[in-house]
């Protein structure tokens, strides 16, 4: 009879790595499911039930009370900002990352050099000479005012993730491209742009993430009402359902299911899109 192969610690199943994913799945599904349960609460119901049962007499009262609060308004905002700054950061990273890639001059050195000093710059170090500018410009309160800032301080990050991509572009590409005749322009959108399609999904995900949820800038630079993106106005829904809790959960639902849906359909691109060129 042969010998049993002795058990190798490989196959050993690891208990202590399985009971902390449990206890990491728990402590990020509960506050979510916490969130879920008590929007759709009745206000009459939310001190007398236990806050993590299911509603016993589930309605969407509190989602109609928000909608009626002027949500659309601030929701279009919302799209209005991040789409805008977000086309226009692609726009101008790509290109940017296109000449630091194939350029390798003093300029395109120097360039990428200044970008990355942009990473190390906080927004809140900068808010009193942003908020100056926009005063001097006249975009005070406006949703320009909002878009402005978001292009400057998402370029950055964006050019060094399209860069780190495109530095794993083969350069055969480029020269076969280059023999017939290609321009510069035509290499950009007809060869790295469809090869970069994970990095620009990564980059534009990334950045509408950050857009949408900013709240710095909107408390700042703008006054009006009718001007208010997404995060201002969950600060401000709490001050008008101070007592109504369900109401301010389901504003909260209201303004993360956008997120939720640009994760799922960009998600199997994220992690290969931030990764590239890191592996060298």
């Amino acid at each position: 009879m042969a010998a049993t192969q002795p058990t190798r610690a490989n196959d050993r199943p690891n208990v202590l790595g399985g009971a902390f994913g449990w206890f990491w799945l728990a402590v990020t599904i509960v506050p979510i499911y916490y969130i879920v349960v008590t929007s759709l609460r009745p206000r009459a119901d939310y001190y007398t039930e236990n806050p993590l049962s299911w509603p016993s007499n589930p309605t969407l009262d509190a989602y109609q009370e928000v909608l009626d609060a002027n949500f659309g308004s601030y929701f279009l905002n919302s799209v209005i900002v991040t789409v805008s700054s977000v086309v226009v950061v692609v726009a101008i990273s790509l290109m940017a990352a296109y000449v630091v890639v194939r350029n390798r001059g003093t300029f395109s050195r120097r360039l990428f050099n200044l970008l990355l000093l942009g990473i190390a710059i906080p927004i809140q170090g900068t808010i009193v000479p942003v908020y100056y500018l926009i005063i001097q410009i006249g975009l005070y309160d406006t949703l320009w005012a909002l878009i402005l800032p978001s292009i400057a301080f998402a370029i950055p990050i964006t050019v060094l993730i399209l860069v780190n991509f495109l530095r794993d572009v083969p350069g055969e590409l480029f020269e076969a491209m280059r023999v017939d005749g290609a321009t510069d322009w035509r290499m950009l959108w007809q060869l790295v742009v469809p090869l970069s399609r994970p990095a620009i999904i990564t980059v534009a995900i990334y950045d509408a993430l950050n857009i949408w949820n900013g709240f710095l800038f909107p408390l700042i630079l703008t006054q009006s009402s009718d001007k208010r993106v997404l995060p201002l106005s969950l600060w401000s829904f709490q001050g008008s359902f101070s007592v109504n809790i369900p109401a301010v959960l389901a504003a909260v639902v209201l303004s993360v299911l956008p997120l939720l849906a640009a994760y799922a359909i960009g998600r199997r691109q994220l992690v290969s899109g931030l990764t590239a060129g890191f592996s060298k």
